[in-house]
């Protein structure tokens, strides 16, 4: 049980970079000695994020475990540099799951189940058994959403039945600048204050998000509205480089701040932060299908990001499918590499063959993941083998050449949500092959999210074996089942069933992204 508590709320509106925060806090925090874990509470009524859209709500990020989740949980993994599970997130529809299991089992003896007191006291369960001596609690959401108000209230609580010198109550808010009168709008932050007090929660810290610094004035204004000292308002301005907020916070002593406010112990202790500084110009172009957030790809941007390069450019594949071939080289030539991620559905997926297609010819360095992999066998299939129709049976099930089939295991389960095969899984990786180069070691454990795979058994003329001559797949990694494939005569043409981008951490990109850049960085001597 958690000995002490922070619990970061959100106000005004959400997307402000409340878990970024959160991540860099914990990191501060673990650098001077602090034994903290961390939570993120989902107040939607999904159980898990496996089923969302995201398009909506940005990608799912997958856990060692086989848990599908928030994309926050990937911001705790790449800041601590350690691997979260299904127990460092909670959402309604977990409590209220849990409740109702409850009820039909007459676990509850009789009692007319409430709100209060026993969705409160699952939350309150939840959260005190997990582990570390100092709990962070991200509240997702912002202040005066329906949907979150239980868990403020189960918190509350929790505070009331401890003691609140144990909590550390943390409200990260916006403060719009108005150009046209050329000021700091600190009203709205304000309110959600007022909000939260009506909860029955004053905040001990504000942590104010800005487009640019704000005046000393406007923040002595938000002490004064929100009862809390003046060097208890921290402001974070917008930064090219979130990695960088740790250092900031550190250098701003926060550590010290939470130490002296929750009677912790910390280190003096230096902040071990390696983190990257400057970028290599190249432009890698991310062929994906979900435009609607740029959240959709984030851990596939984050590890290019840590490997040192800029960001990649998301390409619509959509558009790519109106193209005729000249049309593509055109939309191409320019980016130094093309990563093909993964996802669901027919939409865009002839665009990404074409990509394939066109980084296969003209030798331009590719990676492709989960999807991006299937893909390039249909592909190889189609243009090399002259399998005219060879797709996968997720997008045609009348395909006379299923390359790509539903898994042996999956043909039993009806059920969309929370039924693929996810998490880590041990993969052996063939020597003699690119991907053996990459890891330099024969067994690893990578992270899965998918019903699909290539049917190797039924298209051998497509695959072969390190060493074994013909223009063919050369299978780098496997388990029960294909995990990897690349060609031999390319710079670097390789597809991984696996998601690799889930494993990257500050300091130490995934070795897969490590190698795609030293690929290109080859081919541009």
């Amino acid at each position: 049980m958690p000995e002490k508590y922070i619990v970061i709320t959100g106000g005004v509106l959400s997307g402000i970079g409340k878990g970024i925060f959160s991540a860099s806090l914990a990191r501060v925090l673990k650098s001077v000695g602090v034994d903290i874990n961390v939570l993120k509470i989902d107040p939607y009524l999904n159980v898990d994020a496996g089923t969302m859209n995201p398009n909506q709500h940005g990608e799912v990020f997958v856990t060692d475990d086989g848990y599908e989740a928030d994309l926050d949980l990937g911001h705790y993994e790449r800041f601590l540099g350690v691997s979260m599970t299904r127990r460092n997130n909670i959402t309604a529809g977990q409590v209220y799951s849990s409740i109702i299991q409850r009820e039909r089992e007459g676990k509850y003896l009789g009692s007319t189940v409430q709100m209060v007191p026993h969705a409160t006291s699952e939350i309150k369960e939840r959260i005190t058994s997990m582990p570390g001596k100092v709990l962070s609690i991200e509240i997702g959401g912002t202040v005066g959403d329906i949907e979150g108000e239980i868990f403020l209230e189960s918190v509350r609580e929790l505070a009331f039945e401890r003691s609140r010198n144990d909590f550390l109550f943390i409200h990260v808010t916006y403060v719009p600048y108005l150009r046209v009168t050329n000021e700091f709008k600190t009203k709205p932050t304000q309110q959600s204050v007022q909000l939260l007090r009506k909860i029955g929660i004053q905040p001990d810290v504000i942590v104010v998000r800005s487009e640019m610094p704000i005046d000393s004035q406007s923040l002595y204004k938000i002490a004064l509205f929100s009862g809390v000292s003046r060097d208890m308002v921290i402001n974070l301005p917008d930064i090219g480089n979130v990695y960088q907020i740790p250092e900031t916070l550190y250098e701003s002593d926060v550590h010290k701040l939470v130490a002296k406010r929750l009677n912790i112990a910390i280190e003096d202790s230096q902040l071990n932060w390696n983190y990257p500084k400057s970028f290599k110009p190249y432009r890698i172009a991310l062929i994906g299908k979900y435009l609607g957030t740029d959240d959709a790809y984030k851990s596939i941007v984050e590890s290019i990001f840590l490997s040192g390069v800029q960001k990649p450019v998301v390409v619509d594949a959509q558009e790519l499918e109106e193209l005729d071939d000249s049309g593509v080289e055109q939309k191409l030539n320019s980016f130094d590499a093309l990563i093909i991620p993964g996802g669901f559905g027919k939409r865009g997926i002839e665009g990404k063959i074409k990509a394939i297609r066109y980084a296969r010819e003209n030798r331009k360095p590719i990676l492709g993941i989960c999807l991006g992999m299937q893909l390039m066998a249909i592909e190889f299939a189609r243009n090399v083998l002259r399998l005219p129709g060879a797709n996968s049976t997720e997008f045609d099930e009348t395909t006379p050449y299923p390359i790509v089939n539903l898994m042996e295991e999956q043909k039993k389960i009806m059920n969309l949500g929370g039924t693929m095969r996810l998490g880590a899984q041990k993969m052996r990786i063939n020597e003699g092959t690119k991907l053996y180069k990459i890891y330099g070691q024969s067994e690893v454990y990578e992270r899965h999210r998918h019903r699909y795979e290539v049917d190797a058994d039924r298209f051998p003329q497509m695959f072969k074996r390190p060493g074994e001559d013909g223009y063919k797949f050369t299978i780098s990694g496997e388990a029960q089942f294909l995990e990897a494939i690349e060609l031999d005569d390319h710079p670097f043409f390789v597809g991984v069933q696996y998601h690799p981008e889930f494993k990257s951490k500050v300091g130490m990109s995934h070795p897969v992204f490590v190698g795609l850049i030293k690929a290109i960085e080859e081919v541009n001597q």
